[in-house]
């Protein structure tokens, strides 16, 4: 494995790393780990001088000062289901049929072994501010870690507005992926799956969203084989998604619970950089 500032980095795929963390290769045993509070977050949004919104639902687990978090579809989990969460060790997370409570579960384990503000490349302060305000400021943050230029294409999996907003000021071409599919902000198509756009591609910029629904994997396997370069910018499996770097992944933004678009006050961004010298 490549070791980035504090990262043991390098996995190849979601089920290589779960493996690892059950076999206490991350920190302490996870059978001696227990959850302590499980909750879900539902939000709609539709920011102040935009023409769309959506909503979101995410499932948190916290296991002692951390939290993690992983996103799922609109009342995908039901309450019962994340109490029963609560009390259980983490090792017997990591196998529930569930792939969000394995996520959320491993995310909560890594970022409680390695917190991130011991661990990553450099923190970034988003500004108090309206809802648009951060959104834009939290994009701007994300984007600075992608090598892309002025005429080049990125793969955008899971759309975010205020990331293509970024990218077309920069005057970069994108092609929105989503799998709920529907349009963006500017009436352009969202493409549901990934897999026929990697070729038209420079670079993936993809959200940790994908690490939970399953498609991750074959993003990272087509960034290492091509050596294109690949940035998660993650709320879900902002912990875990570092572990990749050097495998595929060039960079991450991470940002734990609680994410920006829960209060106007100051939020926090943690970045991460694959170590210098290294193909991705």
């Amino acid at each position: 494995m490549i070791i980035s500032p504090g990262v043991c980095a390098g996995y190849t795929s979601v089920d290589e790393l779960l493996t690892a963390i059950r076999g206490g290769r991350h920190g302490v045993d996870p059978e001696t780990v227990q959850v302590s509070v499980g909750f879900t977050t539902r939000q709609g949004v539709r920011h102040a001088g935009r023409g769309r919104g959506y909503r979101n639902q995410v499932l948190s687990l916290r296991v002692g000062a951390a939290v993690g978090s992983c996103a799922v579809e609109p009342d995908q989990l039901d309450d019962e289901s994340v109490f029963a969460c609560v009390g259980r060790s983490v090792a017997d997370l990591l196998g529930h049929p569930d792939p969000a409570v394995r996520i959320a579960a491993a995310d909560a384990y890594l970022a409680e072994m390695r917190p991130h503000a011991s661990t990553a490349s450099d923190v970034v302060t988003i500004a108090a501010g309206s809802s648009l305000e951060k959104s834009v400021a939290r994009a701007s943050a994300v984007i600075d870690l992608l090598p892309v230029t002025a005429g080049q294409r990125v793969l955008v999996v899971g759309v975010v507005n205020s990331l293509l907003h970024q990218l077309r000021q920069r005057g970069v071409a994108y092609l929105p992926c989503d799998r709920a599919g529907g349009s963006t902000e500017w009436d352009e198509p969202c493409r549901p799956d990934a897999a026929g756009l990697l070729d038209d591609c420079d670079a993936l910029l993809v959200s940790g969203m994908t690490v939970g629904n399953g498609t991750f994997d074959a993003l990272l396997e087509h960034a290492r084989r091509t050596g294109k370069p690949m940035v998660a910018f993650a709320q879900t499996g902002s912990a875990l998604l570092p572990c990749f770097l050097g495998a595929g992944l060039s960079a991450v933004s991470a940002e734990p619970y609680p994410f920006f678009w829960l209060d106007g006050g100051p939020s926090t961004v943690y970045r991460y950089r694959a170590p210098a010298g290294v193909r991705c």
